[in-house]
C-alpha cells in the first residue's frame, strides 16, 4: 500500500490532498472529508486504513495546507472555510478519483468526520450522479450558507453518530433521519452508546472508543462493498 500527497484539477485551480492505494493496486474510489483540525495524521491513516481494505481513498486537504491542533482554531478555520472553493476541492477529489486507473468503480463512496460529516452529506447532494454511498460519522452541516438539497440525494446514507454529543446530538440525527425517509430516502442511522464526539479518534484517547470504532468500521467497509461499483 502507497500513500502520498497529490494535486488535482479543482474547477479552475490546484486542489491537492492524500492519495492512499491498495497493494492489490486498484480498487472501488472512496473520498476522505478531514475534520476541522485539517488533513491531519487521522485523516491520512484513515485513508491508509480504507485502502488496506481495498480501496482507493482520496482525502482532498481543504484547508489548503493549514493545521491546527487547537481547538478555537480549529472552529475559527471551520467558520472562515471558502464553501464554494470546498466544494470544488470535494468534486475536484472526485473526478480525480475517477479518472485513475487504479479506479475500478464508476461512481464513489464518500465519508467524512466532525465537519467533513456534515461536508461528505453536501457533497452527495452536489454531485448525485457520481456519488454511489456516503457514511458521515458525527457531522452535521455548521454553515447556513451550505445547507443540503437533501431531495436531489440518491445515494444511500449509513450515519454513525455518538450517544454523547453537542455537536450533532442524538435529537438532531433523528431528525435528519426522519427528514430523509420523509423524502423517500435509504437512510440508516446508528447512534453509539456512552460515546462522545470523535470517539473513532485513536489521536484524541479522551474520546476514543476502540469497540465502537471497530464496529463502525466494519460496517463502512460492508456498506461501501455493497453499493460503491
Amino acid at each position: 500500500m502507497a500513500g502520498s500527497i497529490v494535486t488535482f484539477a479543482s474547477n479552475g485551480s490546484e486542489g491537492r490532498g492524500y492519495l492512499a492505494v491498495p497493494d492489490s493496486g486498484s480498487g472501488p474510489g472512496v473520498v476522505v472529508i478531514q475534520e476541522w483540525w485539517g488533513l491531519n495524521d487521522q485523516i491520512t491513516e484513515t485513508c491508509d486504513a480504507f485502502a488496506r481494505d481495498g480501496f482507493v481513498a482520496l482525502a482532498p486537504d481543504l484547508y489548503r495546507g493549514e493545521l491546527t491542533s487547537e481547538p478555537d482554531e480549529a472552529a475559527k478555520l471551520m467558520m472562515a472555510l471558502n464553501i464554494e472553493r470546498a466544494a470544488k476541492d470535494m468534486s475536484g477529489a472526485i473526478g480525480a478519483l475517477l479518472a485513475n486507473p487504479a479506479v475500478t468503480s464508476k461512481r464513489v463512496g464518500v465519508t467524512g468526520y466532525c465537519m467533513g460529516g456534515g461536508l461528505a452529506l453536501w457533497l452527495a447532494t452536489l454531485q448525485p450522479d457520481q456519488v454511489a454511498a456516503v457514511a458521515p460519522y458525527y457531522g452535521i452541516v455548521p454553515w447556513p450558507g451550505a445547507q443540503p438539497d437533501y431531495a436531489r440525494l440518491t445515494a444511500p446514507v449509513q450515519g454513525h453518530y455518538a450517544e454523547n454529543d453537542d455537536f450533532a446530538s442524538p435529537d438532531q440525527v433523528h431528525a435528519l433521519e426522519a427528514q430523509l425517509h420523509g423524502l423517500g430516502k435509504h437512510a440508516e442511522f446508528f447512534i453509539y452508546p456512552d460515546a462522545d464526539h470523535a470517539f473513532t479518534n485513536h489521536h484524541r484517547p479522551e474520546v476514543f472508543h476502540a469497540e465502537h470504532t471497530a464496529t463502525a468500521w466494519d460496517r463502512t467497509i460492508a456498506f461501501f462493498r455493497a453499493n460503491v461499483t
